[in-house]
């Protein structure tokens, strides 16, 4: 028998470890219907079972006021998995046990996972477990999900569970408001109007809950009618006069009331000494006013001089050597011996080797940025990290909550633009949105290694880092000007959780960057290979769909001359250039494969003599920095542009995001040229 068990928690409890450590390589991810939102599935590995485990988005609650907590409350309920395992932060019972009393409300199997018991232990506090257990009615598990502590544990009776309510059709464990007139209504509504509704939506307990306090998706799923509206109504009105808060606030209350009453009663904290914790004392170093924003910039700093540094140049070399050395040479000798036509050796060897594997030498160097970050991430840096921007981006006129997107699109801006669902103000949204092409996605890495190895050897370091820098400070002028003129308005809020700093497990680490980085591996495998395929064709023929002699006879030759003068007063007005930029909006890697095809180059690196050679002739350093601007600016990716489309929900916006950060690469991109021209540089 095959079960499901869905993991649900607030974010930050460890819901994704204990995923990881369940799951292990088994996991699936993919994107929920209809939304961008990523979906998480896996096998559970530590038992004999058929268990699927479903990682639902993190949630402080189930009311339904984000994209997350919807996903989450539908799948609950529509889905039915078996057994909802509510992982609970053991250092923070508190607030955690908020979510677990609406899914008890729910009335669906619940196992409650108490995670991050080590860190209960460290400070000398105890839970007791049997009195919680107790309280809530059902299983209470103590882990510590990042050493793998009590994970079987917990599986083996989320599974006793499932069992039981299989076998025995036994009930979940109830449980009611503490307050008696909630529970008298609550209890009207399921008699005397639930039953009048055409349509059902979880249990009746559940839906009468939820119609009392005034929830709005529930009312349009059910199409409550007006005239049961009303007489719920006078229910509602009752209660928001007897203790004068609307009526969320008067359920919201009666659930917190509970769970201070059940931590109160279980948890028995160690006196707390008037010493700063570990946490404490990091925080007045990396959050201080003068040395927060000095620390990020070392830090990644740093991060790059390790990436592009001796580790990222040797992964280069090995990889180099093996695909565009080794493979390549192999595969051109196989051809030749075989007689294969010239135009199949040209395509194979120049166009597919050569475009793919331009772009797989990267790859090492991708995963290692991404390694890093995920140590700052896992860490619970990156979290400070938004929170000392916040400072920054507040007097610009930006808020926090968008610094938390722009760093997500240092990754990829696909992802980056889907996170910008959190900020509430539409206004906010957009420039947001409009902002995030402006961050250096992983994917022009390769650009800056091949440009930077061919004309800054000595100090290819500080100069990646520069840009990075760069697409930060454009970012902020750009906001500042949009929230100025066409994006005016108020600066929202910025509230967030700082977690405790925890110690990352290597195990989390790689499956992070795996989880990251492994879109590049499969850009190689499908859109590159076709990008490679479909521009060694063009500039193989002309539009006679003849053979040419020279690349620059050919269809891309002949496009490229046509759109070259653009790019002539930034320095780099050559049709190649015109023509990999061009090929840049299919993917970015995109860039360094067309180059080296259009050169006839296979080894399309840094090491490559060939190219430094051919890339010589058309560029100088101050054109190439130039054109490395140029590359981290103007518009993204074709899979980014879709998702500007779908999360805008305006081709008007979309148009404008793309025009405008393409206009401001040519501006800085102008600016860097001609400046440096001015200034003797060459």
């Amino acid at each position: 028998m095959s079960l499901k068990f869905a993991l649900v928690g607030n974010p930050n409890c460890g819901k994704t470890t204990l995923f990881n450590e369940i799951t292990g390589s088994t996991q699936y991810v993919g994107n929920w219907p209809g939304v961008t939102i990523e979906k998480r599935e896996g096998k559970a590995r530590k038992i004999q079972e058929d268990i699927k485990i479903i990682d639902l988005p993190g949630i402080y609650s189930l009311s339904p006021y984000s994209m997350e907590e919807i996903i989450a409350r539908d799948y609950i309920v529509n889905e039915k998995p078996d057994v909802v395992i509510n992982i609970v932060d053991a250092t923070n019972i508190e607030r955690n046990l908020y979510l677990t009393t609406q899914l008890l409300e729910l009335g669906v199997n619940v196992v409650v996972a108490l995670n991050m018991m080590d860190a209960v232990e460290a400070k000398g506090n105890k839970i007791n477990t049997s009195l919680l257990e107790a309280s809530l009615k059902v299983p209470v598990i103590p882990i510590t999900a990042s050493k793998g502590r009590g994970v079987k544990e917990l599986l083996e009776r989320a599974l006793h569970v499932a069992q039981a309510a299989a076998s025995a059709g036994n009930s979940p464990a109830s449980y009611e408001l503490h307050n008696e007139n909630i529970v008298k209504y609550i209890k009207e509504i399921e008699e005397n109007i639930v039953p009048q509704l055409k349509s059902k939506h979880g249990n009746s307990r559940w839906t009468a809950l939820k119609l009392l306090e005034g929830d709005e998706n529930v009312q349009k799923t059910l199409e409550v009618p007006s005239v049961l509206l009303a007489e719920i109504k006078v229910y509602q009105e009752k209660l928001e006069k007897k203790y004068d808060m609307d009526i969320e606030t008067v359920i919201a209350d009666s659930r917190y009331r509970f769970t201070t009453d059940v931590a109160g009663k279980a948890v028995k904290k160690k006196e707390q000494s008037s010493q700063l914790t570990v946490s404490d004392k990091i925080d007045k170093v990396v959050t201080n006013r003068i040395l927060a924003i000095p620390l990020f910039l070392a830090m990644m700093f740093g991060i790059f001089s390790v990436t592009f540094g001796t580790i990222g140049s040797f992964t280069i070399d090995f990889v180099d050597g093996l695909v565009n050395d080794t493979f390549a040479n192999f595969i051109s000798s196989s051809l030749e011996s075989a007689g294969a036509a010239s135009w199949l050796h040209d395509l194979i060897v120049n166009g597919i080797i050569g475009g793919l594997g331009s772009m797989l030498v990267f790859v090492p160097q991708i995963m290692i940025l991404f390694f890093f970050l995920s140590i700052l991430e896992d860490t619970g840096y990156m979290a400070r990290a938004a929170f000392v921007m916040d400072r920054l981006l507040r007097k610009l006129g930006l808020s926090g909550k968008s610094f938390i997107p722009m760093l997500i699109g240092f990754g990829c801006s696909v992802p980056a633009v889907m996170s910008t669902r959190t900020l509430e103000n539409e206004k906010d949204r957009r420039l947001t949105i409009m902002l995030i092409p402006f961050m250096s996605c992983g994917a022009r890495l390769p650009i800056y290694a091949l440009y930077a190895g061919a004309f800054f050897a000595a100090n290819q370091t500080m100069v990646v880092f520069s840009l990075y820098v760069l697409g930060i400070a454009v970012a902020i002028l750009s906001g500042f000007i949009l929230k100025k003129t066409i994006l005016k308005g108020d600066v929202a809020p910025f509230v967030m959780e700082l977690p405790p700093y925890r110690i990352p497990t290597i195990k989390g680490l790689t499956i992070h960057m795996w989880d990251k980085g492994k879109g590049f591996v499969k850009k190689a495998g499908t859109i590159i290979f076709a990008a490679a395929v479909v521009i060694w064709f063009l500039q193989y023929a002309n539009f006679s769909f003849q053979a040419v002699a020279e690349p620059g006879d050919s269809m891309l030759g002949a496009i490229g001359k046509v759109i070259a003068p653009v790019f002539s007063p930034l320095g780099f007005g050559d049709w190649r250039s015109a023509v990999a930029l061009l090929t840049g909006f299919i993917a970015k890697e995109a860039v360094v494969s067309t180059m080296g095809i259009l050169h006839g180059i296979a080894e399309a690196t840094e090491g490559s003599t060939d190219l430094i050679t051919a890339l010589q002739a058309s560029f100088t350093p101050l054109t190439a920095y130039a054109f490395m601007a140029f590359s981290l600016l103007y518009l993204p990716c074709m899979a980014a542009f879709a998702t500007i489309k779908r999360e805008m929900n305006s081709w008007k916006w979309t148009l404008i995001t793309a025009g405008f950060s393409t206009g401001v690469a040519w501006i800085v991109a102008f600016i860097i040229f001609q400046v440096g021209k001015l200034m003797g540089f060459s």
